[in-house]
């Protein structure tokens, strides 16, 4: 069953279209990488399957998002559960401030998670799922602020993790950070992906060749190329494609 679809999309940006006609399907428990040049539409794209971009004013958007076979968009869609059905971790880690713990409560608190031994329990897993647990266990009441920036993203997983989302969509999640913490990102998105499913988009198509297991090229808000990973930087079928692979441009 495909996970989400993507039909016809076109979105405007202060009356400006960033995006034309992107049509794609996601599939369960894989992990599908969006690549293309700076302001391609890939942010755009990632945060309109979930519906973050409706806290845009001057953004709209036609076509249709499917999560599971149902439109997204929809009148009578309840935003919140959306969205904790597809979780959201953006470029650079955005811990609130507050401690470690109730970073990753958050959202478990807001769901009315009050039971403390629950609480405590689902924060653990949390932050075990995220590999943060045995760094952080005999600190869960320092500031997340005091957290390096390759923790601190580690954390912002695991708070979106806590709700179970089904879905996790992150937006560059690696871009801030260096590359031995790179590595334990890109190392818990392979595990993840057992139980998730998961959209990245990145700028390092190193990267995107190394996690991924779908690609999807974008250029000027449109879809060049989408297919295996593999077979799109080995056998590209376009030549647009070809020519961002190899560093022709881009």
């Amino acid at each position: 069953m495909v996970k989400l679809s993507v039909q016809g999309l076109d979105f405007w940006y202060n009356g400006k279209q960033v995006l034309h006609g992107v049509s794609l399907e996601i599939m369960p428990r894989r992990i599908t990488a969006l690549i293309g040049p700076s302001g391609c539409g890939k942010s755009t794209l990632l945060r309109c399957m979930n519906r973050m971009n409706d806290l845009i004013p001057i953004a709209h958007m036609s076509g249709r998002v499917l999560y599971e076979g149902r439109d997204i968009y929809a009148k009578d869609t309840d935003v919140p559960a959306l969205r904790r059905r597809v979780g959201m971790v953006f470029q650079k880690p955005n811990p609130f401030p507050m401690s470690v713990f109730d970073n990753v409560a958050y959202g478990l608190r807001l769901q009315g998670t009050p039971n403390p031994d629950h609480l405590g329990k689902r924060v653990q897993e949390s932050l075990e799922k995220a590999d943060l647990w045995d760094e952080v266990k005999d600190r869960l009441q320092l500031s997340a602020f005091r957290l390096s920036g390759g923790q601190q993203q580690r954390l912002c997983i695991a708070r979106a993790l806590a709700v179970e989302p089904d879905v996790l969509l992150l937006d560059e999640p690696c871009s801030s950070l260096d590359p031995i913490a790179t590595a334990r990102i890109e190392e818990l998105l392979a595990r993840l992906k057992r139980t998730h499913t998961l959209v990245i988009v990145t700028h390092n198509m190193q990267q995107a060749k190394r996690v991924s297991d779908e690609t999807c090229y974008l250029l000027d808000g449109r879809v060049v190329e989408f297919g295996p990973t593999a077979r799109l930087f080995t056998h590209p079928t376009e030549r647009l494609t070809r020519e961002y692979i190899r560093g022709d441009f881009g």
